[in-house]
């Protein structure tokens, strides 16, 4: 079946294989003569990244390259990459890669004008109205992983370095203007990482799901996106070079950032301080983390849970879902604790900490305190459930 589509919600999207070739003229479109791609060491060896500049060079754009982003990026990253777009007088972003490609370089679109430091553009009140609107700069994303959903998102996660803290920072008009969502771009990401990503994207639609609040079109969304997950992620797994299953993904992928805009939890609050203080694969955390978060909100969740695993076609109940999400873990190859990656109970208090007052925790079902924060982590460390 030919996927090729566009879209325009939550912005302009372009689905279908080779549509990565349509760059040139999206930048045309937008107005874009010297675009700056941003995105990683790995990235930038495979060969579409220089067919990309090629392409781009031949239609007459002054393409430059800044591929220095960190898996967790940094403000130092951002600093640098404002750097390179400024030297070379860009006027846009192409933002290339996993999430932290395409967080970064949507930082680096928004400081592009701004005289302020980054920090100051944190999502905490009313802080998004200090940003010079007319200073952002364009952004095409192209993900090469189906996990973040960043390319549909209106922020960015940078890691402090000096508090060692993530911090979301925000804007509306961070928003990239064009996705193109190519399934031939994502065909190189090793099963691992495919399973890893694959398991951020789910958490991103379970979370949103279970968010309070009223918001059903964000629900509908994330139980279509739970769905494609359940039935195509082992497919992209098993076999990297499924195209249709790549396409499936992505699109997961996709919804599943434009269904939090209902919310996120405990997962994802846990998860951004463990990737702060260890540095470690953010989409590993939430697969890790998931069913520990489950069974600590199901005093709130356990109806609404039931009613998706039917949706999803399990039994319908609790129990089932959470069977499910641990049996799917193990199918993928993902860990079952925390110290099976290397993460020990030393810092259990700062985790809980740094968890309680994370933006995520904001939505969780149950607004847990330090305390409970730490004991979540530390069953998720010792594998207890």
């Amino acid at each position: 079946m030919n996927y090729a589509t566009n879209w325009n919600y939550p912005t302009s999207i372009s689905l279908g294989a080779g549509r990565i070739k349509e760059v040139v003229s999206e930048c045309l479109e937008l107005g874009i003569e010297r675009p700056l791609i941003v995105t990683d060491p790995g990235i930038v060896t495979f060969s579409f990244v220089d067919k990309l500049k090629s392409n781009c060079s031949r239609q007459g754009l002054g393409i430059g390259i800044y591929s220095d982003v960190h898996p967790n990026p940094t403000g130092e990253d951002v600093d640098a990459g404002l750097e390179v777009y400024k030297k070379g007088n860009h006027d846009g972003v192409i933002a290339l890669g996993g999430g932290s490609s395409l967080d970064a370089g949507k930082a680096i679109a928004l400081m592009a004008g701004q005289t302020r430091p980054i920090w100051d553009f944190e999502d905490v009140g009313d802080n998004w109205q200090r940003v010079i609107t007319s200073g952002v700069a364009p952004v095409i994303a192209i993900p090469t992983t189906a996990g973040t959903g960043s390319e549909v998102g209106r922020a960015s996660v940078i890691l402090d370095t000096n508090s060692l803290e993530k911090k979301i920072i925000f804007h509306p008009l961070m928003l990239p203007k064009k996705v193109i969502l190519d399934p031939e771009v994502t065909i190189g990401l090793p099963a691992g990482l495919t399973a890893a990503t694959g398991m951020d994207a789910l958490s991103h639609s379970l979370e949103a799901f279970c968010a309070p609040g009223y918001h059903p079109m964000a629900r509908g969304i994330a139980v279509e996106a739970i769905g494609l997950v359940k039935k195509w992620l082992p497919v992209a797994v098993n076999n990297g070079h499924n195209i249709e299953a790549r396409t499936h993904m992505l699109v997961a992928s996709t919804m599943g950032a434009t269904a939090f805009q209902r919310g996120l939890g405990a997962m994802h609050a846990i998860a951004h301080s463990l990737g702060a203080v260890f540095g470690a694969h953010h989409g590993m955390l939430n697969a890790i983390l998931m069913p520990y978060v489950l069974k600590a909100n199901r005093t709130v969740i356990e109806d609404d849970i039931a009613w998706l695993s039917m949706a999803i076609g399990l039994e319908g109940n609790f129990d089932a879902f959470q069977k499910w999400v641990i049996d799917f873990r193990a199918e993928l190859g993902i860990p079952h604790s925390l110290s099976e990656i290397g993460i020990n109970a030393t810092q259990i208090e700062l985790i809980g900490t740094m968890s309680k007052i994370d933006p995520s925790a904001g939505t969780n079902p149950i607004i847990f305190d330090e305390k409970e924060y730490s004991k979540i982590c530390l069953d998720a460390i010792n594998g207890t459930l």
